[in-house]
């Protein structure tokens, strides 16, 4: 996540410039984020972006804005991390219905897969996976790594020493990829397959799927693109083969279905109160990070809980308050903001008081952000 720090209040004038139509319900006000969404393009470096808002205190229906049309309401995207918090629940569910423990080791499920360079699955339990102090390797800081299976990706990180001692929090892709792996052993099916059948089919996510090898996104969708390095321009990357990121991050979705997914998920429809509880637990990694799912506390004092999704061509932010009834998904069809002081400001924007006034560029860093 990048670095807690907001702006200061935006001008009138910005809400007004570079806002698409809404395609919900017309609200007398718009939702307080929406006013930064020219500023994602102008400052942070984006050909478009787009939020879809609900719950709102001061703003009755679930509201939609887009800078232009270059993103709209029903398309699909690549949603990145977020992946994790499906990845997450899933886990959490099995160990709910006792066909696993947070206490098992690496070793008790994937015999042998984690062994050499210093990296020992006997002392890697689910809960550092799930919690990112595992301190294993992160498989996509390999330089041209691009693996195009678990196995592969596996093989990537255990050939490094880990990243830290187990028990300090370093965010490593490779932890979830390796929780996909498990979820198959315990179920005899794929994370895929449990993932929709637990969560994308009960919850009516008809814009969700899993991609597996498919490079193309479904109907309908827009452009995705990468910033070339050294200033360069924007590389079209909307094609591009999901294997790389699996577990950590293939996830396909929409606006919409974020936010039904974490409204449900926050508002307890997919886990009973003790399983959330754990998912939401911080404590492990140290207050950053809890299962699949972080915290960020906002300069008014407001907790939201999410995940960010960075992968080529895409990111997006989804960000809740602790029951799920307000909610925020905003997204860009680029990888990166180039300022990402906007991030928090948004969310301060959305989630704080009226009235409430964004402390000025400058703070303590946070979670690091979610990358596939």
């Amino acid at each position: 996540m990048p670095i807690l720090r907001a702006l200061l209040a935006t001008p009138l004038v910005i809400m007004l410039l570079g806002l698409g139509t809404a395609s919900l319900p017309s609200e007398p006000h718009l939702t307080p984020a929406a006013a930064y969404l020219p500023r994602l393009v102008a400052e942070g470096g984006a050909p478009d972006a787009a939020l879809l808002a609900q719950g709102s205190p001061s703003v009755r229906h679930p509201t939609y804005r887009s800078t232009g049309a270059g993103i709209g309401l029903a398309d699909r995207f690549r949603a990145g991390s977020i992946t994790k918090t499906f990845v997450a629940t899933v886990v959490l569910q099995l160990a709910q219905e006792h066909r696993l423990q947070l206490s098992d080791t690496v070793e008790h499920h994937l015999g042998g897969l984690i062994r050499g360079q210093g990296n020992d699955g006997r002392r890697i339990t689910l809960r550092a996976l799930l919690t990112h102090t595992s301190g294993l390797y992160d498989y996509t800081a390999a330089t041209g790594a691009r693996p195009a299976s678990a196995a592969a990706a596996i093989r990537t990180a255990v050939a490094h020493r880990p990243t830290n001692t187990p028990g300090s929090y370093s965010y490593s892709n490779t932890n979830y990829v390796l929780l996909g792996l498990i979820v198959q052993r315990v179920t005899g099916h794929s994370y895929a397959t449990e993932i929709r059948r637990r969560i994308i089919e009960p919850l009516r996510l008809t814009g969700t799927s899993l991609p597996g090898a498919r490079t193309t996104l479904p109907a309908p969708h827009g452009r995705g693109y990468t910033r070339a390095p050294a200033g360069g321009g924007l590389r079209d990357v909307t094609a591009l083969d999901p294997r790389t990121a699996g577990a950590a991050g293939e996830l396909i979705s929409t606006l919409a279905d974020l936010n039904r997914f974490y409204a449900a998920l926050l508002g307890g429809r997919l886990l009973p109160p003790a399983q959330l509880r754990t998912l939401l637990s911080t404590g492990t990694a140290h207050g950053v990070y809890g299962m699949g799912i972080y915290p960020q506390k906002l300069s008014c004092g407001t907790t939201v809980w999410g995940h960010n999704g960075h992968i080529e061509g895409s990111y997006v932010r989804t960000a809740a308050t602790r029951d799920g009834v307000h909610v925020l998904t905003f997204r860009v069809d680029t990888d990166s903001l180039t300022d990402p002081a906007l991030e928090p400001a948004l969310l301060d924007a959305e989630f704080c008081p009226r009235g409430h006034t964004a402390a000025a560029p400058g703070g303590r860093s946070g979670h690091r952000s979610g990358r596939t």
